[in-house]
């Protein structure tokens, strides 16, 4: 182990802490989970699900969570009483209608009370009518998770067949598997289309369950080994096969000259961590597609630009309709500080230009945009990003951790 590096605490995964809390309180939490997400989406997600077992209130206020208002939605379709679930702005502006259509063919009852196929909805909780459902999860993997997590207390459980490639697939095959961790039957169609799921016969043995550290976090400090390669960088707890999508973010890294490599300790059953250390040799453009990781774009948007490669990134269609539209804040703020940037709506390019950041980077409300361009600071220490709070979303310490990088001198 080289005690030079610089030992990043990143938290837990979100994407697997919120599917195994939402399996915890359909079995009556038989599992033991550690190493519990810190984020704010995970923190929300505990307190209305807690909200919904106490009965304290049939609001259910997700404020900017599009993932915690798509899990919860089918678990009131299916939970008796009458249910408001309802965000912020932005929330009620992001696609709601392939869940609602799913969840209308299985007979259950949810009412758009402002516009159609948009939050907030009123839900009257019943029986589901129908085992076999159609959704579309071009805009979003999460109707087809959502629609998975609450298929083993179903009746009948579920057959759900994809109308169109799913955005983010990784993350669909995440619920599957943790599914099957729990004790529930999935299986897939051979062509990969449609998902059956049986309802569980029994109460599963109570289990420990320790939550992956999260990729999406990972993928900041990889600009950042990108932008100081004099250093090594070892991300703690992190592990190179991980069912996470955004763990291809070493993928495309290695594209642009960052290494990483998988360490194991000696000394701890679960001491795994990744090192990453840039300054490899890269070639002059490159190509991505981003199909499967989205949250991505962000990052490797900014990175290309730092480093000055022409790259061409694909499948970013659905960036527009996320915490923020973040095609457009990718777009714009590069573009502020003297970034050569095109979007078409299906991919987005980045060609070589200085940059040169003279006002505060906006956020727009989102997370990965703030983390995103946070790394630059190594290149402008003078440059301000408004706003910095966002960050909680998904990563409370990340101005921690992020500081440990920014400030460190290179190693002898």
């Amino acid at each position: 182990m080289n005690t030079n590096d610089i030992r990043i605490n990143l938290p837990a995964s979100k994407s697997l802490s919120n599917r195994w809390m939402m399996i915890n309180h359909l079995t009556g939490s038989r599992f033991r989970i550690s190493k519990l997400s810190t984020s704010g989406d995970t923190r929300l997600l505990r307190q209305l699900l807690s909200q919904l077992e106490e009965g304290s209130s049939d609001l259910f206020y997700c404020n900017n969570a599009g993932s915690v208002a798509r899990f919860l939605m089918p678990l009131l379709a299916i939970t008796p009483g009458h249910h408001v679930l309802t965000g912020d702005a932005r929330l009620c502006q992001r696609p709601m209608a392939p869940i609602i259509d799913s969840l209308r063919q299985m007979g259950l009852r949810v009412e758009c009370t402002e516009q159609e196929g948009f939050l907030p909805v009123h839900i009257q909780g019943g029986i589901p009518t129908k085992r076999t459902v159609q959704v579309d999860p071009l805009l979003s993997s999460q109707f087809v998770s959502a629609l998975l997590l609450i298929a083993p207390i179903m009746p009948d459980g579920i057959s759900l067949t994809m109308t169109s490639r799913p955005t983010s697939r990784p993350y669909i095959e995440m619920t599957a598997d943790v599914l099957r961790q729990a004790g529930v039957d999935v299986r897939r169609s051979s062509n990969g289309r449609t998902y059956y799921v049986q309802p569980l016969s029994k109460k599963p043995k109570p289990t420990a369950i320790t939550i992956e550290r999260d990729w999406s976090a990972a993928s900041y400090f990889y600009t950042m080994a990108m932008l100081k390669p004099e250093l090594r960088i070892r991300l703690l707890g992190l592990q190179l096969d991980s069912c996470q999508g955004d763990s291809a973010v070493d993928a495309f890294f290695r594209q642009l000259g960052v290494h990483s490599t998988e360490v194991r300790s000696p000394y701890r059953a679960a001491g795994r961590s990744v090192t990453l250390q840039g300054g490899f040799e890269h070639g002059k453009s490159l190509q991505f597609n981003c199909l499967d990781c989205p949250d991505l774009v962000p990052t490797f948007a900014v990175a290309a630009a730092a480093a000055g490669v022409r790259t061409t990134l694909k499948g970013v269609s659905n960036i527009a309709l996320k915490e923020s539209d973040r095609m457009m804040a990718i777009t714009t703020e590069l573009r502020r500080m003297g970034g050569n940037v095109n979007a078409n709506g299906e991919e987005m390019t980045i060609m070589p230009a200085a940059l040169n950041p003279k006002e505060p980077v906006h956020t727009y409300g989102d997370h990965r945009i703030a983390m995103a361009f946070a790394p630059l600071r190594i290149l402008f220490p003078d440059m301000q990003i408004e706003a910095q709070e966002v960050v909680d979303k998904s990563f409370p310490e990340f101005w921690e951790e992020f500081g440990k990088v920014l400030n460190n001198k290179a190693v002898s």
